[in-house]
């Protein structure tokens, strides 16, 4: 078998690196044919010189030519999606950092909304003192009947001290440590608060109750006014012994008439229970309290 050409099946192959040496002794003979072509064309073999060009070394040149443009098209179009794809990382990295800058600015004007908030509310009780703080944990449910709040003794803060939130009363605190502190709010099942109807000056009492804020109200009772009104103003009232007075609770939202001839119905409180983020602690002055 020649050491050349074997036998594969019924086919014959030529090995890769015979191939390779034939072309490339094809190759020289065709550069020493056109470096030597001034030469030829005047002897004797002119004519079956030209006959083998036009016969073997045209198409030959046009397949080697059209090769080469191809695989240079080819490896511009590689480089060319190699371009894209590196920009196309740096694109992602850049769409990444403006995702996080976003994110950062709109923590900033979210906390912004929340400060001017908390500062609308301090203007409007400017004779308080009062201490910023963040909720940092809730009791379960969908309500923030209870919360922790992220200041504490160290902070000036004591028990009973009052909590503010969207203009209106939220609770109190029940519970406290050095960096942190507990607030019931007016929502919860036991809490009942002594409040005042600002346009009669009439007290009553603000019950605490879950099942009724579902509606978004809280329930009144023991009030002793027969023109009381729909959207009537509900403050905390001065005889309170754990409320500062005239915080803002609500507005009476329901009414109805007990067999002793006291009113009882609903108020709609002035806070949304359900998103709390930033309250006001009253450090001064302190509720009044009973000797």
């Amino acid at each position: 078998m020649s050491p050349v050409i074997r036998r594969n099946g019924e086919e014959f192959t030529i090995p890769s690196k015979y191939l390779l040496s034939i072309l490339t002794a094809l190759c020289v003979v065709l550069m020493l044919i056109t470096f030597n072509a001034d030469k030829i064309d005047a002897g004797p073999l002119t004519g079956p010189i030209n006959t083998f060009a036009s016969i073997f070394m045209t198409p030959l040149q046009r397949g080697i030519t059209t090769v080469g443009t191809k695989i240079k098209n080819t490896t511009d179009r590689l480089a060319e999606i190699s371009r894209l794809l590196d920009e196309n990382e740096k694109l992602k990295t850049k769409v990444d950092e403006l995702t996080i800058e976003n994110t950062r600015l709109q923590r900033e004007k979210y906390d912004y909304i929340e400060l001017k908030k908390l500062y609308e509310i301090d203007s409007s009780y400017e004779n308080y003192k009062m201490v910023g703080a963040t909720v940092i944990a809730k009791s379960q449910g969908k309500w923030y009947d209870s919360f922790t709040i992220d200041k504490g003794e160290d902070n000036g803060l004591k028990i009973d001290m009052n909590v503010l939130a969207d203009g209106g009363l939220v609770g109190r605190i029940i519970e406290i440590g050095p960096d942190f502190a507990v607030v019931q709010t007016i929502i919860s099942d036991d809490n009942n608060v002594t409040g005042t109807v600002m346009s009669l000056q009439k007290n009553l009492n603000v019950s605490g109750n879950l099942k009724e804020y579902d509606s978004g109200n809280i329930s009144f009772s023991r009030l002793k006014a027969d023109n009381v009104k729909m959207g009537d103003i509900v403050v905390t009232s001065k005889i309170s012994e754990k409320y500062v007075p005239d915080i803002l609770i609500g507005s009476i939202s329901g009414i109805e008439n007990e067999p002793d001839n006291t009113k009882r119905g609903t108020i709609t409180p002035a806070v949304d229970f359900e998103h709390l983020n930033r309250v006001l602690v009253i450090v001064d002055p302190e509720p009044y309290k009973k000797k």
